[in-house]
């Protein structure tokens, strides 16, 4: 069960909401089921190796209604209300700015210090040298400081 909620972590550190890493989720393990493993790899790491393989595959779904809007439910609406208190208006700067790093460098900040990976799983869920997971750290927790101390995250 925590492995499942360390993939979730995952998948919305990849969509950047609740409904969409739940389906993420759902997808990855339905995958994973159909298609098995091979018996040498490490289940942890390869979930997460399909699970994003998955999200590509989803985004370039998205592309293709894109390119048909005649088929595509525009039905997502967002409510604003006075009645938000300060930590939730914390939360979601910090999702903002969160959202707004490079790819590469949210997924290994989210690894890492959200998910509690290791560099060097992190590293290896990625497929990049350790180092590179730890410059990618660095350049997003400078880059998520200066987006929260100047206020420009998207709200």
């Amino acid at each position: 069960m925590a492995e499942l909620s360390g993939l979730r972590r995952f998948c919305y550190s990849l969509t950047g909401n609740n409904a969409d890493a739940d389906d993420l989720l759902q997808a990855t393990v339905e995958r994973i089921l159909q298609k098995g493993m091979p018996g040498d790899a490490n289940p942890m790491k390869w979930s997460y190796r399909v699970c994003r393989n998955v999200w590509i595959d989803e985004l370039r779904s998205r592309e293709v209604r894109a390119r048909y809007p005649e088929t595509v439910d525009e039905s997502e609406a967002s409510l604003a209300t006075e009645a938000i208190a300060e930590s939730e208006r914390e939360v979601a700067a910090v999702s903002a700015a969160l959202a707004q790093l490079p790819e590469e460098q949210r997924l290994a900040l989210t690894l890492v210090t959200i998910d509690g990976k290791t560099y060097a799983e992190a590293a290896a869920i990625l497929n990049v040298p350790t180092g590179t997971i730890m410059s990618r750290i660095a350049r997003a927790r400078k880059q998520l400081l200066q987006t929260l101390n100047s206020g420009t995250t998207e709200q």
